[in-house]
């Protein structure tokens, strides 16, 4: 079968909106939280998110938005866009660039792409508040095109002029995951010769705030102790947005364009937890069943696993399940692995959590070094046993782990290697 490779990443995040700053930031563990004005009222107990920098999109009228002059998008394209949209778009520039892609690679039938985003809560809700209140007929016509869960590849799809595979994945935070990984299956059957992975989440009130009524948002007001995963002190996670996208290719588009991939990805293994619409399993076995799977799919040992990015959100409970996962997969290899979970630097982006994430881990193995885990200062008794280095370790990792998993107990595992 063909090997599956990254070539080309595109960021907008809480921590860079390219790659040399956010491979900065992750090596400096420099965190994207900050005191969010719209919380700022007595009535809000949340306060701190992951902002996204440069990027104004806190008005339903695209025309007001502002974002970096580099990005030339024109009317027509906005006022069909959400936020996560715009974000998608600018990140989805980078990739292409990045990977270094012509016009002709990028639409034609062997290239495609799969999306990931709960839509827009936000522009949903106004064009419903117009339509209950000034009547249909003075409803913007491209109101829902703009809004539904389908936003981002419908936009995405008609402005790149995609012509392969196209679809839009919704398995909550194990959506972008999910994704990736079906994209692989399709390289690597030969269905296709590339793929575009994109994540992309509004980040604003609508999409973060109603998390807090679930009583899983972090209420500390000190963005440096907002998120800290494993860590006995943590109260929830961190809201954020953005979009991060992903090309991959087989090996021979590699070896045509002459490019540097970030890494290969070996395989991947999905597993449910048939246990609870909103709460992983508290012994983690669906996440545990999803690693094994994926290490068996890609011929990997646990033994060779040097490093796990872990979804670990900084729930109470989502750690725990999790580090217990670990544990029964790695057993005597458990202390010895390194695992972090960068959320602790850019927060929790829902659905856009599994491409960020695997971005990062792509990144780090191009780079030669391994995150840490930032603002862990005392680790939960519950999650000892495994190995949570507190700085970023400067040493090549050859094989890498990434979860994630989603509300219905959904999980996703994803292996990656350096490229060679």
């Amino acid at each position: 079968m063909p090997r599956v490779f990254i070539t080309g990443l595109g960021f907008v995040t809480s921590i860079g909106n390219d790659a040399p700053t956010v491979t900065r930031h992750l090596r400096d563990l420099r965190h994207g939280f900050e005191i969010y004005p719209p919380f700022q009222k007595p009535d809000i107990p949340v306060k701190v998110i992951g902002t996204i920098k440069d990027f104004t999109t806190d008005s339903p009228d695209p025309e007001d938005w502002t974002f970096p002059a580099r990005y030339k998008l024109k009317r027509e394209l906005l006022r069909t866009m959400a936020p996560n949209g715009l974000f998608a778009h600018c990140a989805m520039l980078q990739a292409i660039e990045d990977a270094r892609l012509a016009e002709s690679d990028v639409s034609n039938s062997e290239t495609g792409l799969y999306a990931a985003s709960a839509g827009s809560p936000y522009l949903l809700h106004h064009h419903h508040d117009r339509l209950v209140k000034v009547g249909v007929m003075r409803c913007s016509p491209l109101g829902i095109v703009a809004s539904i869960a389908g936003t981002l590849n419908f936009n995405l799809i008609a402005a790149f002029k995609i012509n392969g595979a196209s679809c839009g994945f919704s398995s909550a935070c194990a959506s972008s995951a999910h994704a990736l990984g079906y994209a692989y299956d399709d390289i690597a059957l030969g269905r296709q010769k590339r793929m575009f992975i994109v994540g992309a989440e509004d980040g604003n009130v609508d999409a973060i705030l109603p998390f807090a009524g679930m009583r899983t948002l972090s209420l500390q007001t000190d963005p440096n102790l907002a998120s800290r995963p494993f860590d006995a002190a943590r109260d929830g996670f961190v809201g954020t947005g953005g979009s991060v996208v992903l090309v991959l290719e087989n090996e021979e588009e590699v070896a045509r364009r002459g490019v540097k991939p970030y890494a290969e990805i070996l395989d991947w293994g999905q597993a449910s937890d048939g246990w609870n619409v909103a709460i992983s399993h508290p012994e983690g076995n669906g996440s545990a069943a999803a690693m094994t799977k994926a290490l068996k799919a890609a011929r990997v040992s646990p033994a060779e696993v040097d490093y796990v990015n872990a979804h670990a959100t900084s729930t109470l409970i989502g750690d725990v399940s999790e580090a217990r996962a670990l544990r029964s997969v790695f057993k005597e290899s458990a202390a010895r692995v390194a695992v972090s979970s960068t959320k602790a630097l850019t927060g929790h982006g829902l659905s856009l959590a599994g491409a960020m994430e695997s971005a990062f881990c792509a990144v780090a193995l191009r780079e030669g070094f391994i995150p840490g885990n930032a603002h862990l200062t005392q680790v939960d008794p519950e999650c000892e046993g495994l190995n949570l280095p507190r700085t970023t370790e400067n040493r090549q990792a050859n094989i890498v782990v990434k979860n994630s998993s989603g509300f219905g107990g959904a999980n996703v595992a994803l292996v990656f290697k350096r490229a060679t």
